[in-house]
């Protein structure tokens, strides 16, 4: 499994909300340049970068993730309001690895159908779901959907992953919810990215037990930041031949 730090940026700041909420940010720097960098100079594979200004107030931060995306040498995947066809392939041009959309998927399907189309391989949709039911427009609304029947219905698109966070549990100290995320992986048959509550080791393992199922990343942000435990750490419990080992 993979383990990716997130670089959620707000106002042009490093951030993290706790379960969505604006009154509840958290900031880590002031400069996602320099948090990009460091978590690549501690082994990341991959980061998660998120555009909070766009995912709550439709502004998008496009100079300040494309100099991130520029400082780096690995993979980042985009995230955070992205609703429309041109601001995707402007983070693509600008060298998103992978674009991830989410109230789109609700609300503008045709775009994340086109984008599909364009790059099969570099499109996620994002399912933030409080209790079993999706959030969208950056978690101030609840939709009718589920997330079992919203992935059925991406799959069909031909997207190939999700990214499932739950908000109650995000940027908190609760456990990962662990059936949610095995009835949503047996239920879809994707790739699945995981985030939210991830604030131990323990519970970092408990996912990556859901490997076999298509569970093969794992988000990773304030345990990160607030210094829980490492990245090195995490990616060494997130080993699954190096425990095998060990026993």
């Amino acid at each position: 499994m993979i383990v990716i730090p997130a670089v959620e940026i707000r106002a042009g700041k490093v951030v993290r909300l706790k379960h969505g909420e604006l009154q509840e940010d958290t900031a880590w720097g002031s400069d996602p340049v320099e948090a990009a960098r460091r978590w690549e100079a501690a082994g990341a594979r991959r980061l998660h970068l998120v555009d909070l200004d766009a995912a709550i107030s439709s502004q998008p931060q496009f100079d300040i993730l494309a100099q991130v995306m520029e400082a780096v040498k690995i993979p980042v995947d985009v995230g955070g309001g992205l609703r429309v066809l041109e601001n995707a392939m402007r983070y693509r041009q600008r060298g998103a690895d992978r674009v991830v959309f989410g109230t789109a998927a609700i609300g503008a399907p045709g775009v994340v159908q086109e984008a599909v189309r364009m790059w099969p391989d570099a499109v996620a949709v994002a399912f933030d779901a409080r209790e079993g039911r999706v959030k969208v427009a950056g978690w101030n609304e609840i939709a009718s959907v589920t997330a079992v029947d919203l992935a059925a219905q991406v799959k069909a698109w031909g997207v190939k992953r999700i990214h499932y966070t739950d908000v109650v549990r995000d940027g908190g100290s609760v456990a990962p919810n662990i059936p949610a995320i095995e009835t949503l992986a047996r239920a879809c048959g994707l790739r699945i990215t995981v985030a939210g509550g991830l604030s131990s080791l323990d519970e970092l393992r408990r996912v990556c037990a859901l490997r076999e199922l298509g569970v093969d990343e794992a988000v990773v942000g304030k345990a990160l930041y607030e210094g829980r435990f490492t990245l090195a750490e995490a990616v060494e419990a997130a080993a699954p031949e190096r425990r095998a080992a060990e026993a």
